[in-house]
């Protein structure tokens, strides 16, 4: 079971990553694999404008080149994970790093549109076995003393990643054009690949993957088969949701109902299928740890939080505070700074004082942050904004880092992959729906179709709506934090 206040089980001696090389090495091939990752999200948005021109496209149809990459990585991310449960993770992360190097040049040269949707999309499955397999890589490779340092490293890379993406995309589009944007991540991903292979300790065959289950399943000693039906369908079931929450744009029309619907339908029949498979993709006893399960909702609420920042900011600092495109971009970048410089020191302070106490803290700044920007007046400006921003995204950084580290360190060795894989899932969730949900929110509060018209009292107006919603969202998760571990202490029952 995870425990709130477990430090994990290390697999290898202090001071060293196993037969690969010390662990400032291993840290230094998962980083970089983080990085990566997350750069691939943000890094071709700003490119959009010149891909509809070169390929004479809408909008509409070049948007795919984000969200093919947003669906690959969502959907598959836990079968990956699992799959490098069940193969090796070292073999896999290999093979990740290598596949996403492949289609970034794939991307750099693709010679139409959907030969570069089809190239992201591919980006991303190399992008879910990264995301997925390095935060599983933690727990056996890194001393137990150092568990939430480690989290806290590979938050930070990711922080990064998303931070440098829009900046480094623009310079690149502007200085080389649009392929550059996918070519510069070659030689990175070359450098990935070459620390994973020399320092990642190899796959232990026929060890944890043997080991009995909770269920007794595998008390055989025979190796567990991969789930192929569960993960189909939890990767339709996720697909559906996700274009619901995306192709909307914040509106539900009968698109979007129907996909809802899919979705529901799908996410019933996906814990029937588990309920039945001998080894299943999500043992459905997984769900019955209060703690886990506390910790994927937390995660998931406080992720949605944080698109209110991207979605809100841009119109209020434009409208309201009137605040030209080259000063919006550095007050934004406040954001992505803060939880980058955030991501080590709360490591280290969740290792010294326990994950549980540092998640409540994180959530305590996080919603004092946004109570901040629900009640500050437009008068106080720019600072009015920053400040309570820096709150809001130094409160999410401890939150992420103890949160990971509470749930990944007592992790079995045979769940590693899976479990990292529904951490990062419900990330993305709360990413997808906070874009959707947030947005409508604030135009609702906006009392507008169009925020993009809206005048500057509006928009103030909706800020202040859309982040008193989002306080109570963090307040909801911090309920759940209370309620968690209040059933995590309950004596186990009897027999």
């Amino acid at each position: 079971m995870v425990k709130f206040t477990g430090v994990g089980t290390s697999e290898v001696v202090a001071g060293r990553g196993g037969p690969g090389g010390p662990v400032r090495w291993v840290l230094a091939g998962l980083s970089l694999s983080m990085l990566l990752a997350s750069l691939g999200t943000s890094i071709a948005n700003v490119g959009l404008p010149s891909l509809a021109h070169a390929f004479g496209a809408s909008f509409q149809q070049v948007q795919w080149v984000v969200l093919a990459y947003l669906l690959a990585v969502t959907t598959l991310i836990v079968g990956v994970g699992r799959l490098g449960d069940l193969v090796g993770r070292r073999r896999l992360l290999l093979a990740g790093v290598l596949l996403f190097t492949v289609a970034s040049a794939l991307c750099g040269a693709a010679p139409t549109l959907w030969l570069l949707i089809a190239a992201r999309a591919a980006q991303g499955l190399g992008a879910a076995v990264m995301m997925a397999l390095t935060m599983a890589f933690v727990g056996g490779t890194v001393p137990r003393a150092r568990t939430g340092r480690a989290m806290g490293l590979l938050g930070t890379m990711s922080a990064i990643g998303t931070a440098l993406g829009p900046s480094l995309g623009g310079v690149l589009v502007s200085g080389f054009g649009w392929r550059a944007i996918f070519l510069a991540t070659v030689p990175l991903g070359l450098v990935t690949l070459v620390l994973v292979r020399r320092q990642l300790p190899a796959d232990a065959h026929g060890s944890a993957d043997r080991q009995p289950s909770a269920d007794g399943r595998r008390a055989d000693g025979a190796r567990p088969r991969f789930d192929h039906p569960g993960t189909a369908l939890l990767a339709l079931t996720l697909a559906a949701y996700a274009l619901a929450m995306t192709l909307g744009h914040g509106h539900f029309g009968a698109l979007t109902a129907l996909l809802l619907a899919a979705a529901a339908l799908g996410a019933v029949l996906f814990v029937r299928v588990e309920a039945r498979a001998v080894s299943p993709l999500v043992r459905p006893a997984m769900f019955r740890d209060p703690a886990l399960r506390t910790s994927l909702a937390m995660s998931t609420l406080v992720s949605t939080v944080m698109m209110a920042t991207l979605v809100v900011g841009p119109f209020y600092l434009s409208r309201a505070l009137r605040l030209d495109d080259a000063l919006v971009g550095l007050v934004l970048s406040a954001g992505p700074l803060v939880a980058a410089l955030t991501g080590v020191p709360a490591g280290r302070v969740a290792d010294r004082f326990g994950a549980y106490r540092m998640t409540v803290a994180g959530l305590g700044a996080s919603a004092t942050g946004c109570v901040l920007l629900a009640v500050t007046p437009t008068a106080l400006g720019v600072l009015g904004y920053v400040g309570p921003l820096v709150i809001v995204t130094a409160g999410y950084a401890v939150f992420q880092t103890a949160n990971n580290t509470a749930v990944m360190a007592d992790v079995p060795a045979d769940r590693r992959g899976v479990t990292s894989g529904m951490l990062n899932l419900s990330r993305n969730l709360g990413l997808i729906t906070g874009t959707s949900v947030m947005g409508a929110v604030f135009a609702f509060a906006s009392a507008t179709d169009d925020v993009t018209t809206a005048g500057p009292g509006a928009v103030a107006t909706g800020m202040r709506v859309t982040f008193a919603v989002a306080a109570a969202l963090v307040l909801a998760a911090l309920a759940l934090a209370a309620t968690g571990r209040a059933l995590d202490r309950r004596p186990a029952p009897a027999g």
